[in-house]
């Protein structure tokens, strides 16, 4: 595993890049995907941010679209420094790179601890807060076993299955995917954990801001950077209705291996998992089912995808577009409704051509009034 281990390649942002990307995300309705196209139709965040405006008025937004300042930027930079912590852009080397290759992947990420540990192949361990003993001990075992091998192990710091999981990969490698920010680790009784993590052989990491409290809705987007780290992910106890579903849905749609231990059918904590072998998971009883189930995976040219967004060097200018006409942006607002339709459908559809349509899908979202699904779909946002 000591090539897999290797630094990934990549592009290191200049300081004023990364503020202007710290800006732009921050900025009002700017996700992953709308700030990936941004940089794509203009060149930098820097050009992106001076076309905020104009791009949301000819969207029809109501009113001016706020735009972080770079004082809060910067603040939030200096913030992350005094924790020990930085912010990692997607095209830098220290990026988790599988986590590149997910839609909708965080274009910064704040990260704190072994950086190293990112560059290594990562399995993800996730199961039931309320874990009985016998799943904690499994848990541990797997964790032990695999990172042994030299994977690092990922996991949300949350009780039982995740706190497992983390304290007995400690010593080989263990990423803690956050909910809130760095600062804010949830559930409380782990911020010791969180501490020895991040001092040793761990890596914490979060899309949220510093000074940020976890909320419910916050957990669903943490449990996709669990999947999107890790090349195959292992539900150890899980109830019909918990987040871990959630990460192994996430998992299977990104192309991961999902496993799954099987437990008890009279104990409401597997009947998820039982669930998972279902519908074709592959059963674990020993560290090995797991090795075995990644080793064709385990690849060196798999950890070296290319950077999902890029700045251009600095000093160069965009390449000029020539807005879309009103008529054009007319066509393509009536070819949305509420029901997601793909992009190709709608260029095809409308006859405009692709980048003219791109950009008025960027207006709309800026604008508030286009939503966007996973798999790439758009739909015409309610009223």
């Amino acid at each position: 595993m000591d090539d897999l281990s290797a630094r990934t390649p990549g592009v290191a942002l200049t300081e004023r890049q990364r503020i202007a990307w710290l800006r732009l995300i921050r900025s009002d309705n700017v996700g992953p995907a709308t700030f990936r196209e941004l940089i794509h139709q203009f060149g930098s965040a820097e050009a992106a941010l001076d076309m905020l405006p104009e791009l949301s008025r000819r969207g029809g937004a109501a009113r001016s679209i706020r735009i972080a300042g770079k004082a809060d930027a910067e603040r939030e930079l200096e913030i992350a420094e005094r924790h020990g912590a930085a912010f990692v852009g997607i095209g830098e080397p220290d990026y988790p790179p599988l986590l590149r290759q997910i839609d909708g992947a965080p274009p910064l990420l704040a990260v704190k601890g072994n950086r190293t540990v990112a560059a290594a192949p990562a399995v993800g361990i996730v199961g039931a807060r309320n874990a009985s003993i016998s799943g904690m001990k499994f848990a541990s075992l797997l964790a032990r076993e695999i990172g042994r091998v030299g994977y690092s192990i990922v996991s949300g710091l949350a009780r039982g299955i995740d706190t497992a999981a983390h304290r007995a990969s400690l010593g080989t490698g263990t990423i803690a995917a956050m909910a809130g920010g760095l600062d804010n680790p949830y559930p409380p009784e782990n911020i010791g954990l969180l501490g020895e993590l991040t001092e040793g052989q761990g890596l914490a990491v979060s899309e949220m801001p510093f000074g940020w409290e976890p909320r419910a809705r916050d957990f669903p987007r943490r449990n996709r950077l669990i999947a999107g780290m890790s090349l195959g992910l292992v539900v150890v106890e899980a109830a019909v209705r918990s987040g871990s579903l959630i990460t192994a849905r996430n998992a299977a749609d990104f192309g991961r291996l999902v496993f799954a231990v099987p437990g008890s059918p009279l104990d409401p904590r597997c009947e998820g998992t039982n669930g998972l072998l279902k519908d074709g998971a592959t059963m674990v009883t020993t560290p090995d089912d797991v090795l075995e189930g990644l080793r064709p995976l385990s690849e060196p040219d798999l950890f070296t995808p290319p950077p999902g967004a890029r700045e251009p060097a600095e000093d160069i200018p965009p390449a000029l577009r020539l807005p879309p006409s009103d008529g054009e942006r007319q066509r393509i607002a009536e070819a949305l409704s509420q029901v997601p339709s793909e992009i190709d459908e709608i260029i095809r559809h409308t006859g405009i051509a692709a980048a003219s349509v791109y950009l008025v899908l960027l207006e709309l979202d800026l604008a508030g009034r286009l939503q966007r699904h996973a798999g790439g779909g758009v739909s015409i946002a309610p009223d």
